[in-house]
């Protein structure tokens, strides 16, 4: 009890920091926050100028991470991700020289304006974190997470993410408008000096150190998960598999991603059993991503997260 009080208070600590400085998104940061402990990678889509950036930022900050930004775009090659091997005349010998993917917690930021080439060279990183290059493996260490940025509205010169990469994130994560409410404390914080273009006004000091974020995910994977709630993640998945609606369902691996979320999420709200609610919370980040709707639905209007909800009204969830 003592382990989980102590987990509790590192993660409120956590949230407090982050949520000081991105107003009326708490949502969103629980869920980034359980993927981060799960040891996965995160996709946000959110228009501009709904503080993805600042988000991530704040984030690494408070964790005392390393921080990394890679801005994708078009002309980006694999080799300015990844890192390149240069020839020393000194030593004459081929010497690398790593790309700002040697970090803890990379922002690949507008990552859908890349060409799928460029988006291939996360593949191995985010699923083995270690990157290949001219037949040399590099390690990207244990705390190494890819949190990517996309504009969901913006289409031109953009090129849709492949389903063998999206599947490697762990949840897709919409942020939307802030309440008014929200909005008009961030307006005050801007009147008192803070500004998302100056990293000097909204940093904070790191409240873990790197050691107590280790800790954070073994405990993760220390949280029960019952048979019962094991059987309604896998009737969930299975039944995206059965809808007529979509022409792909999720993957085992999407089974994998909801058990695992829901661990991280049952640890962020203080416990250490996960409940069907914590499953149901994070059936949407987990599987929006993850199936593909048949086109005549897409004519109509209707979106992957219109049939999630309709399985996951239906679905029957245990007691």
């Amino acid at each position: 009890m003592t382990d989980l009080t102590a987990t509790s208070s590192t993660l409120q600590r956590i949230r407090e920091t982050v949520s000081t400085r991105v107003l009326g998104q708490e949502e969103v940061i629980d869920q980034i926050l359980a993927a981060f402990i799960a040891r996965g990678h995160v996709l946000l889509e959110g228009v501009p100028g709904t503080a993805k950036t600042l988000l991530i930022r704040v984030l690494a900050g408070a964790l005392d991470v390393r921080f990394g930004r890679v801005q994708f775009t078009p002309d980006l090659m694999p080799s300015d991700v990844s890192g390149v091997s240069v020839y020393q005349e000194s030593s004459r010998a081929f010497e690398f020289r790593p790309g700002p993917i040697f970090t803890d917690l990379l922002l690949a930021d507008e990552i859908n304006r890349a060409p799928a080439k460029t988006q291939s060279a996360l593949l191995e990183a985010m699923q083995e974190r270690q990157v290949t290059v001219d037949g040399v493996t590099h390690p990207l260490g244990d705390l190494f997470s890819v949190f990517a940025t996309q504009n969901p509205v913006e289409y031109e010169g953009t090129y849709p993410l492949p389903e063998a990469q999206l599947d490697r994130f762990l949840v897709n994560v919409r942020i939307d408008y802030p309440s008014r409410s929200a909005e008009l404390a961030m307006l005050a914080n801007y009147s008192e000096g803070f500004d998302a273009e100056r990293t000097s006004t909204f940093m904070p000091t790191p409240v873990v150190t790197k050691e107590e974020v280790a800790q954070l995910r073994e405990m993760t994977d220390s949280v029960n998960v019952t048979v019962e709630v094991r059987e309604y993640i896998a009737d969930i998945v299975r039944a995206t598999r059965e809808d007529t609606s979509f022409t792909l369902g999720a993957s085992p691996r999407a089974a994998v991603a909801l058990f695992r979320i829901a661990r991280a999420a049952a640890l962020v709200a203080g416990r250490d059993f996960a409940t069907p609610d914590d499953v149901k919370q994070h059936a949407l980040p987990v599987l929006r991503h993850r199936v593909l709707l048949a086109p005549e639905l897409q004519v109509e209007g209707r979106s992957a997260d219109d049939v999630i909800s309709a399985i996951l009204a239906r679905v029957p969830a245990p007691q």
